[in-house]
């Protein structure tokens, strides 16, 4: 008898623990949630996770509500997500809502959950801006400058023209050449041919003259 109520009551226990993990891992409206965002390209989306960790693929059907009383909300879109998990899988509404305006998000998976997210969705009150574009460099900033030297760099760094003689000046020439300073003077190669031949000539005349000396001698006698 003790045996058995031991049995029965470890039996209870395992069912009890058993309901509490499968109602831990049943699908429920708290495992969703929805938030209005921008993408990268700057446009409105509405993006809804699912963290259901019982895997129940789930129906999200997304409305906006409208301002007029009375008036059925919009459909917008309807997605599907199937495989949720634990770690969260979202889907994504490409909308372009506007500022503080209220959408209605629905979920349907399987018979667990046939609810709307609470609370409503209200999207930020500032609208998604598309990002600023990239300036492109132009090309007088892309290519620098090349650096102009100043003037007291060129008038140091670059050397002078050396001058030349003109064409027309008589050219330096070695000692005793046509071009030393003798031609300058009047004086040239010709100087001894000359000097020689005045030479000559004093002597030829000095002779005359002893000559004529002695003629005029012999006469007087």
């Amino acid at each position: 008898m003790k045996s058995a109520r031991l049995i029965g009551v470890s039996t209870a226990a395992a069912a009890l623990t058993l309901g509490v993990a499968n109602s831990a891992l049943a699908c429920d409206i708290r495992d969703f949630s929805a938030v209005a965002t921008c993408d990268a390209n700057g446009k409105g989306v509405i993006r809804v996770t699912d963290t259901d960790a019982s895997g129940t693929p789930a129906v999200i059907t997304l409305y906006v509500k409208m301002s007029v009383e009375g008036e059925d909300d919009r459909d917008i879109d309807t997605k599907t997500i199937e495989h949720p998990n634990a770690q969260g899988v979202s889907v994504d509404f490409a909308w372009d809502w506007s500022p503080d305006q209220t959408y209605r998000v629905h979920v349907k998976a399987g018979n667990l959950v046939d609810e709307d997210i609470q609370p409503l969705l209200t999207t930020p009150s500032q609208a998604c801006e598309a990002p600023a574009p990239t300036p492109t460099p132009s090309a007088s900033e892309s290519t620098p400058a090349a650096a102009t030297p100043s003037a007291s760099a060129s008038s140091s760094d670059t050397p002078s023209p050396t001058p030349t003689q003109p064409s027309d000046s008589p050219a330096a020439s070695p000692q005793g050449g046509s071009g030393s300073h003798l031609a300058e003077t009047g004086g040239g190669n010709d100087t001894g041919l000359i000097a020689g031949t005045a030479g000559a000539l004093v002597v030829a005349g000095g002779g005359l003259i002893f000559a004529l000396r002695r003629r005029r001698a012999s006469g007087s006698h």
